[in-house]
């Protein structure tokens, strides 16, 4: 029943959709814009690694190289995956009915092979890295397929927790290919902050799609608890996220403060926009400030990583 409603959704799809060029199609089909963003979050694990380890980076230069590629190919390999399995509910959705699983630009057969090869050589690049970082590699991937997309998504309004976790993993496979040490307050702050920063992020996509994911039938938080029950439980989220802040005390005051300012800015637009907002308008400025978070943030953290020791 659900591949007809799938065969039936990408036909429709299909006939309303220009020819794509290859580039293209990959490019939708592996999510190359979620890539990017994880890289970035692996490279705030790794440089801070290389900085509590006083390692130069020339030291570990292959292993960086083998980080970088390993990463992007199981974070494509995941993307391509969750494009497979998705493929009915993106058919719906205003934001995905375009991806070329929907149009049939990408055949799932195609995918699925883009996949696993993608799955098996990224893993196998990590593993030249670190162990450790082909663990994580594939703990992440797992945690995102299998958890997240073909359990919790279409279950239960806690889908974004579930699938936080599985997110948060880029930041643990950058400092294990480098440090054995996961108890580091420093690696542990930086899975706490990005597991806690994807809840108010995907709580304002939520809002913004509200009618996609309604018709789509995905029981996302503000769909089907409200809209004021997504604004307490984002501010209580940030309020935690402000706190988590303090893990980077023994690394440098400067990271904790930039952590807590761009923190307490986030809940405070919150808290004044939600009283002054429509709720679209309000998800539209948290959505837009959550990216200027994560992007600030690990910028600062991998400048700081980076340039200290040169002074």
């Amino acid at each position: 029943m659900r591949t007809e409603k799938i065969d039936k959704s990408i036909h429709n799809a299909s006939l309303a959709t220009p020819k794509q060029a290859f580039s293209q199609v990959l490019s939708e089909t592996l999510k190359t814009g979620i890539i990017k963003s994880n890289l970035l979050a692996m490279a705030a694990g790794l440089s801070l690694a290389l900085y509590v380890t006083g390692i130069p980076i020339g030291e570990k230069l292959p292993e960086i190289l083998f980080a970088i590629f390993g990463s992007a190919f199981v974070i494509g390999a995941a993307g391509a995956f969750n494009n497979i399995y998705d493929r009915d509910i993106d058919a719906i959705m205003d934001r995905t009915k375009n991806r070329p699983t929907v149009t049939g630009r990408m055949q799932p057969a195609n995918a699925l092979v883009l996949g696993i090869s993608l799955s098996l050589l990224g893993l196998l690049l990590l593993g030249v890295a670190s162990p450790r970082a082909a663990l994580f590699g594939f703990l992440g991937l797992f945690l995102y397929v299998v958890p997240y997309t073909m359990w919790s998504k279409r279950r239960t309004i806690y889908n974004t927790e579930i699938g936080s976790v599985g997110g948060a993993v880029p930041p643990l496979i950058g400092w294990a290919a480098i440090s054995g040490d996961l108890v580091h307050p420093a690696i542990i702050g930086l899975f706490v902050v990005t597991v806690l920063w994807q809840m108010p992020h995907f709580y304002a996509i939520a809002i913004r799609r509200y009618d996609e994911y309604k018709a789509a039938k995905v029981p996302m938080l503000p769909v089907v608890k409200g809209f004021k029950r997504t604004f307490i439980q984002t501010n209580v989220y940030l309020f935690v996220l402000a706190a988590s802040s303090f893990f980077f005390v023994s690394l440098s005051w400067f990271i904790t403060s930039v952590a807590l300012v761009l923190s307490l800015i986030w809940l405070t637009l919150s808290i004044a926009g939600y009283k002054r907002m429509e709720p679209k308008k309000w998800a539209t400025l948290m959505f837009v400030f959550s990216l200027n978070y994560l992007t600030i943030l690990f910028t600062v953290i991998i400048g700081f990583s980076l340039l200290s020791p040169l002074f």
